[in-house]
């Protein structure tokens, strides 16, 4: 079983920098991770950083993985993104019945998945097991994960159910035609009446964990968390480069380039605190044997949404500091901003994330919708 080495970890996200630069153009011209790249993150040991250590996985506190995807989206945040949503699968296997993890493991000891929590599909019950039809968008990672995960509605809904089946079962549709996060690879996929055993399937978040770490009592608001890592590294990425271009092009005397790049700083920094006091707060919470507090998974919904919001304003700083050098491909700023705002697209950082926190605090019901 691998140590569980926080700075080990870190270092290794690290020390794929190099090897992420001189992919990034095959990257973007792909839409996907270069086949090289994505065996690299599995050697790393990259998508196992959930997974539960009984299975050989690292079984990472919550701000360790946060740090890994940082590093990782600080070189590119296609590569970060892909990392971070794809390791949802150790998550999965501390939730699943062990029988059922265990095997799943045995063919997929890497715990990379692809796939979609939205349940756009059916499931209709039969002796075994479930006939699934659907399809479903933004599978990120999809090309190079040997498993994909799907949501549906048992018999019509409303409860619904993940399914886990090999790739190979399912037809992937080339719908990831985007100018940010193009090579996360994120395409639609569609099974039809796909026998998927009882025993490959478990509703997320609801069926109790079949593991004892802590990890795997986190609520649903802690899968925000997974996305806001990538704009606090895609941010770091965009001040490097930056202070990078000063070295060459004659901006760091300038009085408005100095503020811009102080303002980043600040701004990346005090959302990352956030993000990291609520992190610690809920830890607490669930590691004295109780369930995180409403208010507890307000915090780390507003922190994860303001830790992101922060980083696109840092990188639009950093854009427009570097004047018209900004817009050519020579430097990583054109893709950081791009990549940022493809990242606050996502739903679980929508505005109106602040607005259902303040409902909690103002004591209001939060809304529909998990929280």
């Amino acid at each position: 079983m691998p140590a569980n080495n926080s700075a080990g970890l870190i270092q290794r996200a690290r020390d794929l920098a190099p090897q992420i630069a001189a992919a990034r153009k095959e990257i973007d011209a792909s839409r996907q991770l270069p086949a090289a790249l994505a065996d690299a993150l599995r050697n790393a040991g990259m998508f196992r950083l959930f997974a539960p250590a009984v299975y050989g996985g690292y079984e990472a506190d919550p701000a360790v993985f946060v740090q890994v995807v940082e590093e990782l989206s600080r070189a590119d945040g296609s590569v970060g993104w892909v990392v971070s949503v794809c390791s949802v699968g150790g998550l999965f296997a501390g939730s699943m019945p062990e029988a059922s993890a265990r095997e799943i493991h045995s063919l997929n000891p890497d715990f990379h998945v692809a796939g979609s929590l939205n349940p756009n599909g059916n499931a209709a019950s039969v002796e075994g097991g479930y006939l699934v039809t659907g399809r479903w968008t933004y599978a990120s990672g999809i090309r190079h994960a040997p498993w994909v995960y799907a949501n549906c509605l048992v018999d019509g809904g409303p409860a619904a159910r993940l399914m886990l089946f090999p790739v190979e079962q399912c037809r992937v549709h080339d719908t990831w035609t985007t100018g940010g996060l193009r090579g996360t690879g994120s395409h639609d996929f569609s099974v039809e009446n796909l026998f998927v055993p009882a025993s490959h399937t478990f509703a997320a978040f609801v069926d109790p964990p079949s593991q004892p770490g802590v990890l795997y009592r986190y609520p649903f608001s802690f899968l925000a968390v997974l996305i806001a890592a990538v704009p606090l590294g895609i941010a770091r990425g965009s001040i490097d480069a930056l202070l990078a271009l000063a070295k060459t092009k004659k901006i760091s005397g300038r009085a408005s380039v100095q503020t811009a790049v102080a303002r980043a700083e600040a701004l990346v920094r005090s959302g990352r605190a956030f993000l990291f006091s609520a992190l610690e707060d809920m830890r607490a919470e669930l590691a004295g044997g109780g369930e995180a507090e409403l208010e507890t998974r307000a915090a780390l919904r507003l922190a994860c949404t303001l830790s992101a919001q922060n980083s696109a304003q840092a990188v639009d700083l950093m854009y427009e500091a570097a004047g018209v050098s900004a817009i050519f491909e020579t430097t990583p700023l054109e893709r950081q901003f791009r990549d940022v705002h493809a990242a606050l697209q996502h739903i679980v950082l929508a505005p109106d994330s602040l607005e259902r926190a303040g409902r909690v605090y103002l004591g209001l019901d939060p809304g529909p919708g998990r929280f």
